[in-house]
C-alpha cells in the first residue's frame, strides 16, 4: 500500500471520529527543470490517482511545471495556495507535511488531530515510525557537528563508543506508551502541524534547498508553541541517509548544515 491508499483510508477514520469539513491535498511534483516531460505528472492525471486512490472524498491538487525547487520551497507552494474563487478563504486548521515514502496506519491520522484538539497550546505533533519492521526515530535534541558526523557518515566502529550520546541525540528515551511534549526538533518527513503557527512562521526557509529545513522549522515553531511526540500516530517511512545517496547529497547536507548551525548556534562536540 502506497502513501495515498494509506492516506485515503486514514483520512475516512479520521472521518468517523470527528467533524472535519474539506480536506485538500496538494501533490507536488519537484521533477524535471520545468519543462514538461514524460516523468511528470500532468493534471489529468489526477482522475486517475484519485479514482486508484480512494481520495474520491478530498479535493486534489496537483502542483507540476516548476522544476526541483527544492524540499521547503516545493512545501510552500501548498501552503500559499488558496481557492481562487474566494479570496477571503481561511487558513486550513491544520497542515499535514508528507514525504512520498510515507505510509500511515488506519487510525494514525486521526490521533494527531485529536491530540492537536485537546492540546491547543500544541503547534506539532511527530508520529511513531518504523521501517522494516525496526523503530526509526524522528525527533532530535540540539544536533552537534560531531554527532552529525557520526551519524551520517562514520562507519559502524567509530559510532560505537558513541552510542549513549547518538541514541540521546535521537531521544531514544522518549516513552512509547504516552505523549511527550517539548520536543525540540521533528523530522519533516511526517508533520502535523497548526495551519495558523505556519503561518505565523512563514513556512519553510526556502534558503535550505534539501536538509536542514525540518530542523530550522522546528526551532521556529517552537517560538510558537510546544512540538509533542505521539506513539499512538504510526506510520512507515522508507527514506533516510543522505551519505548513501552521492556525493550531491553530501555536499547539500553541508551546504545546509553550515546555514542551520550559522542561523541558530555552533555546536561542536
Amino acid at each position: 500500500m502506497g502513501l495515498l491508499d494509506s492516506l485515503a483510508i486514514a483520512c475516512e477514520r479520521a472521518r468517523a471520529q470527528m467533524p472535519l469539513e474539506t480536506v485538500r491535498i496538494s501533490i507536488i511534483d519537484n521533477s524535471g527543470d520545468g519543462a514538461p516531460g514524460p516523468e511528470q505528472f500532468s493534471p489529468g492525471d489526477m482522475e486517475e490517482i484519485a479514482a486508484s486512490s480512494r481520495l474520491n472524498r478530498c479535493e486534489l491538487r496537483l502542483l507540476h511545471g516548476h522544476g526541483n525547487i527544492g524540499y521547503g520551497a516545493a512545501h510552500n507552494l501548498a501552503l500559499r495556495q488558496r481557492n481562487p474563487g474566494d479570496v477571503s478563504e481561511s487558513r486550513p486548521a491544520y497542515h499535514l507535511l508528507l514525504n512520498p515514502d510515507v505510509e500511515f496506519d488506519p487510525d494514525a491520522l486521526a490521533a494527531g488531530l485529536a491530540y492537536l484538539k485537546g492540546n491547543p497550546e500544541a503547534v506539532l505533533v511527530s508520529p511513531a515510525a518504523s521501517r522494516n519492521g525496526q523503530p526509526q526515530y524522528l525527533c532530535r535534541r540540539y544536533p552537534s557537528l560531531l554527532l552529525l558526523f557520526l551519524r551520517g557518515f562514520a562507519p559502524a566502529f567509530l559510532r560505537a563508543p558513541f552510542a549513549h550520546r547518538l541514541a540521546e541525540y535521537e531521544m531514544r528515551d522518549l516513552p512509547r506508551d504516552r505523549p511527550s511534549s517539548g520536543v525540540p526538533i521533528a523530522s519533516g518527513c511526517c508533520m502535523l502541524c497548526r495551519g495558523d503557527a505556519l503561518g505565523e512562521v512563514g513556512g519553510f526557509d526556502e534558503g535550505f534547498f534539501l536538509y536542514f529545513e525540518d530542523f530550522d522549522l522546528s526551532l521556529r515553531l517552537g517560538q510558537v508553541g510546544p512540538l509533542a511526540h505521539l506513539p499512538t500516530m504510526r506510520i512507515r517511512h522508507a527514506g533516510g541517509g543522505a551519505a548513501g545517496k552521492g556525493l550531491r547529497h553530501i555536499i547539500l547536507f553541508c551546504r545546509s548544515a553550515w546555514r542551520f548551525f550559522h542561523r541558530h548556534g555552533w555546536k561542536w562536540l
